[in-house]
């Protein structure tokens, strides 16, 4: 297939930072719970603001939160929150910053209930299977779903911040939960 051929979801536009994540990441199955942890904590930095922002931060990211290790960021003190309040590298945002590490501790408590983070994600979906979506337009992508409200519904009564339906939804895309590339998408 020759790069005059290929075909991608429109909302990736040119950067191409956007279309390696488009091409290698958004819509492919994870089950890998340090990954899952790495878009948790993305994500939900993301509220309010756009993606690429936060894909542009993403190593500043990966430096300042122990390389998404969750036991080390569940660790993490106020001494830490202070730390990152004055790194540039990341979205500086206290509120954020504090949900981030108090998700991490959640994290593990599903951890030791489900065995992974992902079993407890999959549990949500029919027959704990990915969504495969036939969409043949950009416009049919919708911001949540019924299985997105379940999981942030119950993410919430466990104490996360920051991990609302449409959050949880872009997780779900993000980690291939969900396969939202439309039918002539290329990466499909």
């Amino acid at each position: 297939m020759t790069e005059k051929t290929l075909i991608r979801c429109s909302w990736c536009g040119t950067d191409p930072l956007y279309v390696k994540y488009h091409d290698e990441e958004w819509g492919k199955e994870v089950h890998d719970d340090k990954v899952l942890f790495e878009f948790l904590i993305l994500e939900s930095a993301q509220a309010g603001l756009s993606w690429i922002t936060i894909l542009r931060k993403r190593e500043g990211y990966r430096a300042a939160f122990a390389d998404f290790d969750v036991n080390k960021v569940a660790q993490f003190t106020e001494d830490d929150v202070e730390r990152l309040m004055l790194d540039p590298g990341i979205i500086r945002n206290r509120l954020k910053l504090k949900a981030a590490i108090n998700n991490a501790k959640y994290f593990l408590e599903i951890q030791k209930e489900f065995g992974s983070f992902d079993k407890y994600m999959y549990s949500f979906l029919p027959e704990g299977k990915a969504i495969r979506n036939n969409l043949t337009s950009m416009k049919d992508i919708v911001p949540r779903t019924e299985v997105s409200d379940a999981i942030s519904k119950d993410m919430k009564k466990r104490g996360f911040k920051f991990f609302g339906s449409t959050i949880c939804y872009a997780h779900m895309q993000a980690t291939g939960m969900v396969n939202d590339h439309i039918m002539d998408c290329s990466f499909r």
